[in-house]
């Protein structure tokens, strides 16, 4: 009887949970309609919604690559209808983009830019999300001809066979972080997805500079995984950062450089659990201190993207027990407003929520699981 009992909670427990998963991608795909404005622009949170918390910092801004994610979601989530607008709203509003062939940290949505650091993983998740799109019908990519021809050709311009020339800022935006314009450093991640981004260009238009680019940038991430550490190193060159990084997810997806049973990545996701995995919660780097909203003296919270992330890595791996693990320990969390925040604390704390960019990844996840 006991055992019978243990079994009907739990039978009740899991149609709770699926229950409330269906409801939070109603959710998810809600929010992703409300952060897709009239011109085009993606927003990483519509702050004029009135579910976004008074207090919370204002994220009503583009990053084109929370954009590229979120439209990479919404098509998984049957939605075909924010894609093209905002494809074109990168073709003539980023400021100096057109000039330049470069996107910065964000944008205002009539195209202002607000942050101006160098961040070239945002063209190769936009070129990604272009690919996606298209991918059924790779000819209707040449809608998008200018733009994926700007995106690749200001990649390979600044890219000087090692290293780019810029300074670089990786997704995490950490300015204190930047790679040197004097000697050969790259972000890991960000190497990643313009190597991913320029083949993906290269299968839609041709273009084999694009390509060698790319195999460039393969060889500087092969180059990045330190043997004695055992996992990739999320900055490589002269000078190593040899802190854990979640972010190095991204060799396996969305970027596919690294295949997720690749013995390097199966040691690079350990020392990921091993060190910046705190009660289930995946947190983005050792020695993480921003929390968004306290003075950052508390220490940073774990993150739901990065948890959808290993979810998806599971996934790949074919270890559903895992996936659901990591998957379910952010839908246990959600409070009854369904909205997913950008960071989850252990103390009184409440991140910014929702960020549209962690609805997103909790879309993509739960594709891979079978709930969407």
């Amino acid at each position: 009887m006991i055992c019978f009992g243990f079994r009907a909670s739990n039978l009740v427990f899991n149609q709770f949970m699926d229950k409330k998963v269906q409801k939070l991608i109603e959710t998810s795909i809600q929010i992703i309609k409300d952060a897709s404005l009239e011109n085009g622009a993606i927003v990483a949170a519509n702050s004029d919604k009135e579910y976004y918390p008074r207090q919370a910092k204002d994220y009503h801004y583009v990053w084109p690559r929370d954009a590229a994610y979120i439209c990479v979601a919404a098509q998984m989530a049957g939605i075909r209808t924010i894609q093209e607008p905002f494809f074109h709203w990168l073709n003539y509003r980023p400021e100096n983009f057109k000039k330049e062939g470069l996107l910065f940290a964000n944008y205002s949505t009539n195209g202002r830019m607000e942050v101006d650091q160098f961040q070239p993983d945002q063209a190769g998740s936009v070129l990604w999300a272009i690919y996606n799109f298209y991918k059924d019908d790779l000819a209707k990519a040449e809608k998008q001809e200018v733009v994926i021809r700007r995106l690749a050709d200001g990649l390979c311009s600044e890219w000087r066979g090692k290293y780019f020339f810029k300074n670089t800022v990786d997704l995490w935006e950490e300015s204190n972080r930047k790679t040197s314009t004097r000697m050969e450093n790259n972000h890991t991640y960000s190497l990643a997805a313009c190597a991913k981004g320029l083949l993906l260009a290269h299968k839609m238009l041709g273009n084999i500079e694009w390509e060698d680019v790319a195999r460039q940038m393969i060889e500087r991430i092969d180059d990045s995984y330190d043997h004695k550490q055992k996992s990739f190193l999320r900055n490589h060159g002269r000078i190593d950062d040899p802190n854990i990084d979640a972010s190095l997810l991204g060799l396996t997806y969305p970027f596919e450089i690294i295949l997720p049973d690749d013995a390097r990545m199966i040691q690079t996701v350990s020392a990921i659990e091993k060190n910046i995995t705190i009660n289930g919660g995946v947190h983005r780097f050792q020695f993480d201190y921003y929390d968004g909203e306290g003075s950052a003296q508390e220490g940073a919270g774990a993150w739901p993207i990065l948890n959808f992330w290993m979810s998806i890595y599971y996934s790949l791996r074919n270890d559903r027990k895992k996936s659901e693990a990591y998957f379910m320990w952010v839908v246990e969390k959600i409070k009854d407003d369904y909205m997913i925040p950008e960071q989850i604390f252990s103390d009184f704390r409440e991140g910014i929520r929702p960020l549209v960019w962690s609805h997103a990844m909790f879309l993509i996840a739960s594709k891979y699981l079978g709930y969407l």
